[in-house]
């Protein structure tokens, strides 16, 4: 074996030796308020990471990044999986950027309950807006989240608001409970509608409505265009049924085309409205922190469930509970209430 500092052996070592420095704190968060996309990616990866060694530095982030003042307008797009989210991020961010605005895209693929793997492949489906210098995209696995989002998609926000991005756009994957997640932790919620597939019979239906800023029936084009108006006017119906928000907003209803770009502008100039309105009302603001009080009692909900699940007693107890439930000695609810009690006696 040749001593030469260029054989690929020593050059694997040194790549393997880079990848094992951890950046710290100051580096990270010099590197995010430099526009860094490179510390911004490290930054998020710390926040995912589940190892208890890397909660204090990633919160330590987290601190320097709240304390830098941003004008962010954070958008949630959320649909059913096939009426084209990522087509449709892709023509829309590419169109912000073309407007001087700076865009992170925060894309949410779903995590297999049996691999416990994912895809992650918003890169390869935005590959116009992955290449432009204003764009930032980072897939992130839903992991065990229930709402369709990241577990630290909100801390990945304020990263990317640290880092200069005027517009943070956050995908779901669309199921479940996605749209109350998204909603609770954006200003601008966006829902995308498919013409022709029954969706227009979910327009009477409360919840995933009620929420919505603006409904964008989405593919309409083609001999598509003629569905897509019908659907616009049968949701416009469907939003009167409802009480005014709390904001005073009146929903929008508008048709576009990823794919033809066309529709595109009008959704922006409906979002610029609404940030208006919004922030004249005083209302905006109200929300930021109403959304971070939320953050709060979400995260210590979070962390009381990791306490009880690392202490050695809570897992074994559990185990001989999961046992008696599996002969039928005990039902499910009365083993909940008899773990709580031992818990709390050790408490």
């Amino acid at each position: 074996m040749t001593n030469d500092k260029n054989t690929p052996t020593n050059t694997i070592s040194k790549i393997k030796a880079l990848r094992k420095q951890e950046v710290s704190v100051k580096e990270l968060t010099e590197g995010i308020f430099n526009g860094n996309k490179t510390q911004l990616a490290k930054a998020i990866t710390l926040l995912e990471s589940t190892h208890p060694s890397h909660y204090e530095k990633a919160n330590a982030v987290i601190e320097k990044c709240l304390a830098k003042p941003n004008a962010s307008i954070r958008i949630g797009i959320t649909g059913v999986p096939g009426v084209g989210k990522s087509s449709f991020i892709e023509t829309f961010g590419t169109y912000l950027t073309s407007l001087g605005k700076k865009v992170a895209v925060l894309a949410v693929d779903p995590t297999s309950s049996l691999s416990k793997g994912s895809i992650l492949g918003d890169k390869t489906r935005m590959q116009e807006l992955s290449k432009d210098p204003n764009a930032f995209i980072r897939p992130s696995p839903s992991g065990t989240s229930l709402g369709g989002v990241a577990r630290k998609t909100r801390e990945s926000i304020i990263l990317c608001e640290a880092a200069g991005y005027d517009v943070i756009l956050v995908e779901t994957v669309g199921v479940g409970q996605s749209e109350i997640a998204v909603h609770s932790m954006v200003d601008f919620f966006l829902l995308l509608k498919l013409s022709g597939a029954g969706d227009e019979l979910q327009g009477i239906k409360r919840g995933i409505m009620e929420m919505a800023d603006a409904i964008a029936i989405n593919k309409a084009d083609g001999s598509n265009l003629e569905k897509a108006e019908l659907a616009a006017t049968e949701f416009s119906r469907a939003l009167h049924l409802y009480p005014p928000k709390a904001n005073g907003w009146i929903p929008k209803v508008l048709k576009c085309s990823a794919t033809e770009n066309t529709g595109i502008k009008e959704i922006w100039e409906v979002v610029e409205n609404f940030v208006q309105q919004n922030k004249e009302n005083g209302f905006f603001d109200k929300n930021r922190k109403t959304q971070n009080k939320n953050w709060f009692l979400q995260t210590v909900d979070e962390h009381i469930k990791q306490f009880f699940h690392q202490k050695e007693s809570f897992k074994n107890a559990q185990l001989t509970l999961l046992k008696d439930i599996d002969d039928n000695k005990i039902s499910p609810f009365y083993a909940a209430k008899l773990l709580l009690d031992q818990i709390t006696k050790e408490l």
